[in-house]
């Protein structure tokens, strides 16, 4: 299965976003990763469909749109016509609303023409969005805690990766996206991939390395 890194904007300096947008492309990255924050569901606020609207004609390839907030549901629409290609949105945000919440988002953001993801913290079973793995084209398992960068990789995260793959297998989608968010580095890049991982989201990484095109090529070896 072939790797695909996506760095992740959190970290990066929103004073010239244009222009690093641009040079993730030409540096090899795979996805540009935009971490949603309302300041809600986790402490922080970052961006919101205005961000990825102005990136979106200066990279060709897919933003990849992580939702870190409350109430998802209300925020789809604007972030498909912003022009994100996927959207992600958090298990524990959905499940505090209801039990069909989750589902009813990722069908909503389908009927866009995006393509959808669920998302588990490291504290949320990966069994519990089981239900929702035949509406998903990504399942993001974060292995930090959701709200800051730079934070360290919870080792336990391993295991929840092996069986998210091994589920996807099972329900006869093999190729099923597994995005890693949290801690990611060159160091622990190859564990992460063996594991049944092949979308990895690399911020400090990425943004702290004195050679942007040689760091995201290693972390696909």
């Amino acid at each position: 299965m072939i790797t695909k890194i996506a760095p992740s904007i959190l970290s990066a300096d929103f004073s010239v976003m244009g222009e690093t947008v641009a040079k993730l492309e030409k540096c090899g990255a795979d996805l540009i990763h935009c971490d949603v924050m309302d300041g809600t569901f986790v402490e922080p606020i970052t961006f919101g469909g205005q961000m990825i609207k102005n990136i979106r004609p200066l990279t060709k390839l897919p933003l990849d749109a992580h939702l870190m907030i409350e109430h998802p549901k209300t925020q789809v629409k604007f972030f498909a016509e912003a022009g994100a290609d996927i959207i992600t949105v958090h298990y524990k945000a959905c499940a505090k609303i209801s039990d069909t919440y989750l589902e009813e988002t990722l069908r909503l953001i389908k009927s866009y023409g995006v393509k959808c993801g669920a998302v588990v913290n490291p504290d949320v079973p990966v069994e519990n969005i089981f239900p929702v793995f035949p509406l998903c084209d990504m399942v993001l398992l974060m292995s930090v805690y959701p709200g800051y960068g730079g934070q360290k990789f919870i080792p336990e995260v391993m295991e929840k990766i092996k069986t998210a793959r091994q589920y996807a297998i099972k329900c006869g989608r093999p190729d099923m996206d597994i995005e890693i968010d949290g801690g990611v580095t060159l160091e622990n890049a190859k564990a992460i991939r063996e594991a049944g991982a092949n979308v990895l989201v690399a911020g400090s990484a990425v943004f702290n390395s004195p050679d942007w095109t040689d760091t995201i090529s290693k972390m696909k070896l």
